[in-house]
């Protein structure tokens, strides 16, 4: 089925007719909440992932994502007593049916918030669905456009009340708790979980209590993973509404309090949210408030939190006049990465005009300093961070760069420089994990049994996939980057010995690297030099950064030569490849259990983030305007896949080989910040646009 970004302001719907359950099955949708909260699902409205669901509420340690309300059925009867399915499914045993497949005559989203259109004969009825913006809330909202004066619609709720990452087969926590009162109903489980807390907005609306335990839910995804992939759900009963073209209803689903709840109407929360979102468009460069730059500006909105799971984090930052911020790495299963966050930074929030919240999320990283070492990660429901990386620190300095480049926020930069200076002191004497410098060459080594601390990461058990140990290519690149960039901060602030001494350092590192790193007989550079078997020849993309960056580290003179290797052997429409096709370990396809698609992740598999730095090198060689305006095609290949597994959003990987299908998690950050960055830097310098129009932005068909 083809698809297209529409951009008039008149929308035009694609019909779904005829194309049978797999195109329902595999396009998704994500609606997130600025918590870390989110619904997704598939567009069929059938569960196929332990992550689908209606409202899962980012809530405090110890319990993070939980998932609460699990699907919803919906249905009427027409005049004739035929009973009508919106969507959703039976799924027991081996046997699936996809309702309302033949009724949905199109999916499409709306300022980037999903909007389903069903049509029966002369009825046709619209579903929406989003959450207000830090609230643990989800509202469902039906309209009655064409057709009898009346419908009564019949919404019948399941839960599970489990994380989010939990398998599908996780025991309920029974028994459950209804309370009702007048129009409020809540919901609470045998595992101390806040209530989930459900009101029907509508004529006539009501909810008869009638308890149902669905048995042996099939989650099609987690099979095909090699997971865990039948389970059960709950019901409490089922709602009723009647439905008419004056009178839309909405369910509210929630964790929060009932004064939360109550404050906001669903048409007040529905104008809000459009409200906020165009003034995400405002704010964004003016390249990315129309077309695919806008709806880029929208996906990068649902990765930037404020990390509810974390108090402390929010009262250390509050307590110095700041707020607390991260960024979620990826949806459905990423927390906040600290290699993530900062190649991340730059584009969710530099290039939307959210520099404010760029400030918050260095200041709250920079609190968790140790050792010289920004956090890898923070896992699902904890509130310390895992800090076994050692690329992270080095992008910390990256990102804090383009940050004073286009805020020239001097205040953060004087508060922070003691703290990069630390972080270099440690790196130069030897820090965790094997992370130090080499007194020999002066280049930067990393390596500890059991960890993998670059960002090619995948591990099963004690196998490390990927093993990089030694003095990988673009640590090194990323290591004299951040000399130089705290070379030129010292020095300005007026200690020019200690500026002079980080040149030092600068300048052995480069001379070392130029006379390692070089493979002749590639003619490209060595992916690891002093490894565990020695010097990697492996030709991947890691190299890239040895030029991309701020300060390349790699002589001018082999340029050219590294970028046709890359192109000819890595570059695909959608990234580049993790290795080239023709090495022992490359793997065309990334599918399987765990241990398949580890096996994969780095051994060909393409991701996506990598055109930003391919994009960044490829410029520093060509430099003409027409050159600049080139370079946007090399994200040709994005404007489709938008309309292909997380419909408004860029996966995290594809396939090594065509047709690149998409893998990983549906939604990831960097992914999507590096093409809206890219979207943005090879566009035309002298077109201005005008200010957007909410109704007409952000609107893709699938």
């Amino acid at each position: 089925m083809s698809t297209r970004t529409h951009r008039q302001s008149k929308r035009k719907d694609v019909p779904f007719s005829g194309q049978g359950n797999d195109h329902l099955l595999t396009r998704e949708w994500l609606v997130t909440n600025g918590l870390g909260g989110y619904a997704s699902g598939t567009v069929s409205g059938v569960a196929t992932r332990r992550y689908h669901g209606l409202l899962i509420s980012a809530l405090p340690a110890p319990f993070g994502r939980m998932l609460l309300l699990a699907h919803l059925s919906e249905q009427f009867r027409q005049e004739d007593g035929t009973i009508v399915r919106l969507g959703g499914d039976e799924s027991t045993g081996s046997s699936l049916r996809v309702y309302g497949a033949d009724n949905l005559e199109s999916f499409h989203l709306e300022s980037g918030i999903p909007v389903w259109r069903y049509r029966v004969g002369d009825l046709v009825l619209e579903k929406r669905i989003f959450m207000p913006h830090g609230q643990n809330t989800t509202f469902i909202n039906y309209r009655l456009i064409e057709g009898p004066d009346e419908i009564r619609l019949k919404l019948l709720p399941s839960v599970h009340c489990r994380s989010h990452d939990a398998p599908v087969s996780t025991p309920l926590p029974e028994p459950f708790t209804i309370t009702s009162c007048q129009d409020r109903h809540e919901l609470t489980a045998a595992n101390n979980l806040p209530p989930l807390r459900m009101l029907l907005h509508g004529e006539s609306a009501a909810f008869t209590l009638e308890r149902q335990h669905l048995h042996d839910m099939v989650y099609r995804i987690e099979r095909g993973r090699g997971y865990q992939s039948s389970g059960d759900i709950w019901s409490p009963g089922y709602f009723r509404v009647d439905l008419t073209r004056d009178s839309p209803a909405t369910l509210v689903a929630s964790t929060e309090q009932w004064a939360t709840i109550e404050a906001l109407s669903p048409e007040s929360a529905w104008d809000f949210e459009l409200q906020r979102r165009k003034r995400l468009l405002a704010a964004a460069h003016p390249a990315a408030r129309h077309g695919l730059g806008a709806e880029l500006v929208l996906a990068a909105d649902q990765f930037l939190i404020k990390p509810a799971g974390r108090i402390e984090d929010a009262a250390v930052a509050q307590a110095a006049g700041d707020e607390a911020r991260t960024v979620i790495a990826g949806y459905h299963w990423f927390t906040d990465w600290g290699r993530d966050t900062m190649i991340s930074l730059e584009g969710l929030t530099l290039t939307t005009g959210r520099h404010a919240e760029a400030g918050y999320i260095l200041r709250t990283f920079a609190t968790h300093i140790r050792n010289g070492l920004i956090p890898n990660l923070f896992p699902e429901g904890g509130t310390e961070g895992l800090y076994h990386t050692a690329d992270a620190t080095l992008w910390f300095f990256h990102a804090l760069s383009r940050y004073i480049e286009v805020t020239d926020d001097r205040v953060t930069l004087d508060l922070l420089l003691p703290k990069l200076r630390d972080i270099v002191a440690r790196h130069i004497e030897g820090t965790r994990f094997g992370i130090g410098v080499d007194p020999v060459d002066g280049l930067l080594k990393q390596g500890a049994p059991g960890y993998q601390l670059t960002w090619m990461d995948a591990k099963v058990g004690d196998w490390v996939v990927t093993p990089r140990r030694g003095k990988a290519v673009e640590i090194n690149a990323l290591w004299y980057n951040a000399l130089c960039l705290l070379e030129n901060w010292v020095r300005e602030s007026g200690d020019a010995p200690g500026a002079d001494e980080l040149a030092g350092h600068a300048i052995r590192a480069r001379k070392s690297f130029n006379k390692r790193f070089w493979y002749q007989d590639g003619e490209y550079l060595y992916d690891v030099v002093d490894g565990e078997q020695g010097d990697d020849s492996a030709c991947r993309p890691n190299q890239v950064l040895a030029i991309s960056l701020t300060h390349p580290v790699l002589e001018e003179n082999r340029w050219r030569q590294i970028m046709r290797v890359v192109e000819n052997r890595l570059l695909t429409p959608n990234g580049l490849r993790t290795l080239a096709p023709g090495h022992p370990d490359f793997k065309a396809v990334y599918d399987g259990d765990l241990r398949s698609r580890d096996a994969a992740y780095h051994q060909g598999t393409v991701w996506a983030w990598l055109i930003g730095p391919y994009i960044d090198a490829w410029l520093k060689i060509h430099t003409s305007e027409e050159q600049r305006a080139q370079a946007r095609g090399f994200l040709s290949g994005f404007e489709h896949h938008m309309s292909e597994a997380c419909i408004g959003s860029i996966s995290e990987i594809f396939d090594a080989d065509a047709p690149y299908w998409p893998r990983g998690c549906v939604a990831q950050a960097w992914s999507v910040a590096e093409v809206l960055r890219c979207w943005i830097r090879t566009s035309s310098k002298e077109k201005e646009v005008s200010a957007p129009n909410p109704e007409s932005v952000g609107t893709r068909v699938a």
